[in-house]
């Protein structure tokens, strides 16, 4: 499109909206008038929500707009004496404070509002602006009290809070159909300007719609239950309902913010404390910040098409185009994140991630990694060098990769398209030329050493990595510093989620071993023993010919075992203990009343609700809600996930109670009732695999002690714990064993309401 001569200025800044989308008895200005109050409202989430009722605090918003009265003669004067110049002096107003002087060599256009403006500076760290107007161009704005606007070249249709520091920015402007990042259509607007983000598959096959308040729950729903289509519907429609689709929005800045030295700002609205420095381009997106949680955006930075959630640092020359970022996210050292939406609590440095769901906890800090159209499950860690999704095998780019929570790609490691790992994989250094399939949890996974041949070792954290099991959990709850949480995060690495891994492990590996068995000769008893590897089938966990080979089959079985066990007294314990139960369920703290209350079997099928774990029972019920349009907003699917959270504490109980019978009966669908006798077994296992936790945690971290190459680089023994500190006086080897002294009091209170004489 070539530019367009206007012959008279005398509409310049006017007109906003065409006629024909201004309703009856309004003027271009009643949505900005709206938002106006908007800005000013306590409730942070209003600043994100275009559509509100109509008529909200619409007293209050003309009580504010009442504090404006036109120029007066002198102070036209004054303005043009100081090289100021507006066509149209009368559509300028300001408030009672309002010095004259503090306003030079600017341009005004269309209907302007200004704010309190008298002497005084604004001072952000040690960057002091005078409070003013000067060198700049504005058109049609709203400008808050005792905002310091100097040296920009073109400011648009743009509404601006308190306090704000606004200088050096060469465009900031706001069209008429300014959409902010989100995926809805205006008034008038064809389909195809509809902005689609395309996680999980680069050829589009699992398209969503970014909005303001989307969390990664919302994106797996409509990511992975493709086959619905009324459900995909739905989810469009209660989008584009999420947003206002009449034109005519203005662009804004919330109180506190600084923004300086930036090229373009466009169709942008921004939150409140909010520091924007050289950031190069700034398109169609939602800045949520606010003074609890500040947004911070860097040097070079270009944001196009999407959401920036709370607390976010993005630095460096990062490129974002069509994504979503949850909040407290970090974005440095020129990342590029596209078609991609990322969870809370993640940081992507220097590398690439393209077309991605990633839920929250994610961390990728290397220059040579890339992700390539994935679903990733959380609590993850991309090693340098790792290309996850480095090939499609296929005759398109349309190859997917799905991984549970804790995955870990170790150094340089390569993978193919379509490839699915259960949760806590770890996969050693090397190229793994084909497809696979690893359904067995907390497994290494490594190459022979030919190279020709894949190697699996079931629970091979639980086994020889305790520490880093342990402290995974921790780090994870220890870097959350959302200050208003939206949605839970399932941080234990034994979870419902892990747990049914587990489970479909330990059968794998008990059918696996009992095939091995009968190709075993007999020893001298007439007994087959099961060797310490094993191999299987090919075609089974890997798309080749070539057969994997599972290392300690036996052991790794024995781990999931003692893992289900932990797992279930842990969580049982610490509900009784903790009694975080709804209201209406009543109280327990005794198992046997519990068991006794909840008698039926329970489901062991779950779902990782984009890092919110909740029975899949619940979650097929929120679904149909929806394609049946009983929840018509994005608010109302939210308070379903909150009331998911409520009712955790018992579901997982109840969960856990089930593992237990399963552990009792071998039946996972299995009512029986657990004795006291049989309870208390349980207790006295759990107290021993306790101590094997806090031993191994201990054993895992004195190898870095006393492995003598560790040892190569300081002088002495004293140096080496000048720089790492003393084993004894580890962090988490302390908390470990506090965890341990916290959980035997549990468990001896359990045993002592059990009813039953310890045995």
């Amino acid at each position: 499109m070539s530019t367009t001569f206007i012959e008279s200025a005398a509409r310049y800044g006017y007109d906003f909206i065409s006629g024909e989308y201004i309703p009856p008895g309004e003027d271009e200005y009643y949505l900005r008038n709206r938002q106006l109050e908007l800005l000013y409202s306590q409730d942070r989430g209003a600043v994100y929500t275009a559509a509100e009722p109509e008529g909200l605090r619409a007293a209050a918003c003309g009580r504010r707009r009442d504090r404006y009265r036109r120029l007066t003669g002198h102070e036209i004067q004054a303005l043009e004496r100081n090289g100021n110049t507006c066509p149209v002096w009368e559509d300028v107003w300001v408030t009672e404070v309002f010095n004259p002087e503090l306003v030079k060599d600017c341009f005004f256009a269309g209907y302007i509002r200004i704010g309190d403006l008298g002497h005084g500076l604004l001072r952000y760290h040690d960057y002091i602006l005078p409070v003013g107007i000067t060198h700049s161009r504005i058109i049609s704005c709203d400008i808050g009290d005792r905002c310091a606007i100097h040296d920009c070249r073109y400011i648009s249709h743009y509404i601006i809070g308190d306090g704000v520091i606004l200088t050096s920015i060469n465009e900031m402007d706001t069209t008429n159909h300014a959409k902010f990042g989100e995926g809805i259509i205006k008034e008038g607007e064809d389909e195809t300007v509809r902005i689609w983000i395309d996680p999980l598959n680069e050829a589009g096959g699992r398209s969503v719609l970014p909005f303001a308040d989307m969390i990664c729950a919302d994106a797996y729903l409509w990511t992975a239950y493709r086959d619905d289509p009324a459900l995909m519907a739905a989810f469009k429609a209660v989008t584009q309902q999420s947003a206002d689709g009449k034109q005519g929005y203005y662009g804004f800045i919330g109180s506190g913010g600084v923004i300086k030295h930036c090229h373009t700002i466009k169709d942008v609205r921004i939150g409140d404390g909010v520091y924007i420095k050289g950031a190069n381009k700034l398109k169609n997106l939602t800045i949520k910040s606010d003074y609890r949680e500040p947004t911070q955006i860097g040097e070079g930075v270009e944001l196009v098409n999407g959401i920036v959630g709370y607390g976010c640092r993005i630095f460096y020359g990062c490129k974002a185009v069509r994504f979503v970022l949850g909040n407290n996210c970090s974005l440095k050292y020129g990342a590029r994140l596209i078609h991609s939406i990322l969870g809370d609590n993640s940081t992507v440095s220097c590398c690439e991630v393209l077309n991605n769901l990633v839920f929250p906890g994610h961390e990728q800090h290397h220059n040579n990694s890339f992700l390539i159209a994935t679903m990733i499950m959380g609590q993850s860690n991309m090693a340098a060098g790792a290309t996850v999704g480095s090939n499609h095998n296929s005759r398109g780019n349309d190859g997917e990769i799905i991984a549970g929570r804790g995955f870990w790609p170790g150094l340089s490691s390569a993978l193919k398209h379509n490839s699915r790992f259960a949760s806590y994989t770890l996969i050693a250094k090397g190229n793994y030329p084909a497809e696979l399939y690893i359904p067995l949890p907390f497994s290494l996974v490594t190459n022979n050493p030919q190279g020709t041949r894949r190697e699996v070792m079931p629970a091979y954290w639980w086994m020889y990595n305790m520490y880093a099991l342990e402290r995974n959990s921790w780090k994870y709850r220890d870097r959350d510093k959302r200050k208003f949480p939206v949605q839970y995060m399932e941080t234990a690495y034994l979870a419902p989620d892990t747990v049914g891994e587990i489970l479909c492990g330990l059968k794998l590996l008990r059918e696996w071993i009992g095939q091995a068995k009968q190709t075993l000769p007999k020893d001298s008893t007439g007994i087959r023993k099961a060797e310490d590897s094993l191999l299987i089938p090919e075609w089974t966990l890997e798309r080749s010919h070539q057969m994997i080979k599972i290392i300690k089959p036996a052991k790794g079985a024995a781990a999931y075992k003692e893992m289900l066990v932990y797992y279930g007294v842990k969580t049982l314990t610490d509900f009784f203990t903790e009694n975080a139960l709804p209201e209406t369920s009543g109280s327990y703290t005794d198992f046997h009343d519990f068991q006794a209350a909840y008698p039926e079997k329970v489901s062991l099928s779950w779902e990782n609700l984009g890092g919110q774990l909740a029975p899949e029972s619940k979650v097929l019920r929120l679904r149909e809600a929806i394609r049946e349009r009983r929840l018509t907003s994005w608010g109302e699917i939210h308070a379903r996930y909150a009331g998911f959270l409520r009712e955790y504490p018992l579901d997982k109980a109840l969960h856990a109670l089930q593992i237990l019978r399963f552990l009792q009966s071998g039946d996972e669908g299995s009512a029986m009732v657990i004795t006291p006798a049989q309870w208390n077994v349980f207790l006295d296992e759990a107290l021993r695999i306790r101590r094997y936790i806090e031993d191994q945690v201990y054993r895992t971290k004195l190898k870095d002690y006393a492995d003598p190459f560790r040892n190569t680089t300081y002088r002495n023994r004293n140096e080496r714990d000048a720089v790492l500190g003393k084993l004894e006086d580890n962090a988490f080897i302390q908390a470990a064993k506090a965890e341990s002294a916290l959980f035997f009091i549990r468990v001896e209170k359990a045993r002592s309401v059990s009813k039953a004489p310890r045995l």
